[in-house]
């Protein structure tokens, strides 16, 4: 190893190439044929979720919306459904408003300049690196959380990645392994070696082609490297869901705020306590208050806060029609409809049990 902290020629990029050709992922959709907008995609979809969860999704959303010209212009709520269950929504929504820029600024296709496309909705610098590496072969850094990982381990780079100093060092060393050929296998192969190799749990050291001069193998830093983020207690916060039927099995769905949390998505009521439930059920229907049932509770983990639903069931409800009529975020839903409405996660599995034991 150099004493700037990168590795001769015949290091690192060789020796990772070297092993994806032998033990890399060579059949995930995006790949065949690796197009800008596929690339986009997928990485956006990567983000925060495991490439065994992205692939359906990959290949619905390719299926729906194979060019980014029909992504920028599908309507908002076909884009929400067609991410459904992936969560972080902002992703999605991201992608949409990003494609609509391209259509405006582009010609609508990605830019090949890596500053403009990092500016784009939901890129930034490493998915902008990976989809200019991987879809035309320019000789740019990534660095998402299995290439922080490795890289943290390999140089024994101590502090949690998420302060600013520690990353800036991630990236010069990132840029300093770059190959001069085979970019896009490069990029899959770093990615590939994080998530599959040098993971987080129980990393295969015994089969990392580098673990000569991994540093934290030598020094036994395997377990502490990268370094945790802080530990802080997420809060806890409580919500009711209000799920209303009415004689015909059509459901109550209010559309969330258009920023927050699943914002813009079709959602159940919600409300802090019993005194605003029942305020916001006289908006929309008239129903027996208190023939309520009280449905098992459900825990949903958020990246800064834990959520705990409760969810509150009446059937029969009788819609006043004139009010849902004014009010272009509520709507009744029937049971045949609902499988199109890209709900939140939760509300989905919900509805879901509720389905089963109808």
């Amino acid at each position: 190893m150099a004493a700037d902290g990168t590795v001769a020629a015949d290091g690192f990029a060789p020796r990772l190439l070297r092993w994806f050709d032998a033990s890399g992922r060579h059949d995930l959709p995006w790949q065949h044929p690796r197009s800008p907008y596929r690339v986009w995609v997928s990485e956006i979809m990567l983000q925060q979720t495991q490439v065994r969860v992205v692939v359906p999704y990959f290949e619905r959303w390719m299926q729906a919306l194979p060019t980014l010209r029909d992504l920028a212009a599908a309507e908002p709520d076909a884009v929400i459904a067609l991410w459904a269950g992936l969560g972080y929504y902002a992703r999605a929504r991201n992608l949409h408003k990003a494609a609509q820029l391209c259509m405006e600024r582009h010609g609508g296709e990605l830019p090949r300049d890596i500053e403009a496309l990092a500016a784009l909705p939901g890129i930034g610098r490493s998915t902008a690196g990976a989809i200019l590496a991987q879809a035309h072969g320019l000789r740019h850094a990534i660095l998402d959380g299995n290439v922080k990982r490795t890289l943290a381990r390999f140089h024994g780079v101590r502090g949690w990645p998420g302060t600013r100093a520690v990353e800036l060092e991630l990236w010069r060393l990132a840029e300093g392994h770059l190959p001069q050929a085979r970019m896009a296998d490069y990029t899959q192969a770093i990615m590939d070696f994080g998530a599959t190799l040098c993971t987080r749990q129980n990393p295969a050291c015994v089969l990392c082609p580098l673990q000569d001069d991994c540093v934290a193998r030598r020094e036994g830093l395997v377990a502490e490297l990268p370094t945790p983020k802080p530990g802080k207690a997420l809060p806890q916060r409580g919500t009711l869901m209000l799920v209303v039927l009415d004689g015909a099995g059509r459901l109550l769905l209010r559309r969330r705020p258009p920023s927050g949390v699943w914002a813009g998505m079709w959602s159940l009521p919600e409300a802090e306590d019993a005194d605003a439930a029942h305020a916001l059920l006289a908006r929309h229907a008239e129903v027996d208050f208190d023939a309520v049932e009280t449905l098992p509770t459900i825990e949903h983990g958020f990246s800064h806060y834990r959520l705990r639903i409760t969810p509150l069931l009446w059937r029969n409800a009788r819609p006043l029609e004139q009010r849902i009529a004014e009010d272009a975020d509520a709507r009744w839903a029937a049971a045949d409809a609902r499988a199109a409405i890209g709900f939140p996660a939760p509300v989905r599995r919900l509805l879901d049990g509720l389905d089963r034991t109808a």
